[in-house]
């Protein structure tokens, strides 16, 4: 699924993340973006194996991972370019709504559903959804099934220190209230990925992380 030389180019751009070496790999830069457009199509292809609803989504493979290129205000790092990608399969927009998503980058692999990344916007919707439901997402973190498949529960990428304004530190979901997107994940192996039939296992953790996405929609 993933190629080894998009790892190779993931390595090579996290220890020279600047535009005149970005500029001089644009062949391998174009080829790790065809294996990106590759796994989201699979992704996809497989999706009634996981979630109906992506399955019958019209999916535009380019616009279905990561992009390189940093905006100043999204910036993660000093570096002009994300040197990880996540290749996304969801019935809506990945910056949006919360859908599946696998994680490519050496070293630090993993596959499940979330929304780390939100607009504004929708980060509000996601903790309107937790306020109006607070039990909903404890009964899913509490789930036997789904322990097992995530044993770390629900991760987010930042954490305020307290709740936002307007809400409740009191609130039963405050612990999630405080969570700048989140979602859940398995950890993989990067050896894994290199594999064709990965994508059995992959459909098996899409459908372990379901229940979040559907107690988002």
């Amino acid at each position: 699924m993933v190629e080894p030389e998009t790892f190779t180019f993931l390595a090579d751009l996290a220890a020279n993340n600047r535009k005149v070496w970005m500029d001089a790999h644009r062949e391998e830069r174009d080829d790790a973006l065809r294996n990106f457009t590759g796994i989201a199509t699979t992704l996809h292809d497989y999706a009634d194996r996981f979630d109906h609803n992506v399955a019958a989504a019209r999916i535009k493979p380019k616009q279905s991972y990561s992009k390189f290129f940093q905006e100043a205000r999204d910036r993660v790092g000093p570096g002009l370019y994300r040197t990880d990608i996540d290749v996304f399969a969801n019935a809506g927009n990945p910056s949006e709504d919360v859908g599946y998503y696998l994680h490519i980058e050496p070293g630090n692999c993993h596959a499940g559903a979330g929304l780390f990344h939100p607009s504004k916007a929708a980060l509000a919707v996601l903790r309107s959804r937790l306020v109006d439901d607070p039990n909903g997402i404890k009964n899913l973190v509490n789930d036997l099934d789904f322990k097992e498949a995530f044993p770390d529960g629900i991760v987010t990428r930042k954490a305020l220190k307290t709740v936002p304004d307007g809400f409740d530190n009191n609130d039963p979901a405050a612990k999630y209230l405080k969570m700048v997107g989140l979602g859940c994940r398995k950890d993989l192996p990067d050896a894994l990925l290199l594999e064709d039939d990965v994508i059995e296992q992959l459909t098996n953790i899409f459908r372990s992380a379901s229940p979040l996405v559907r107690h988002f929609e």
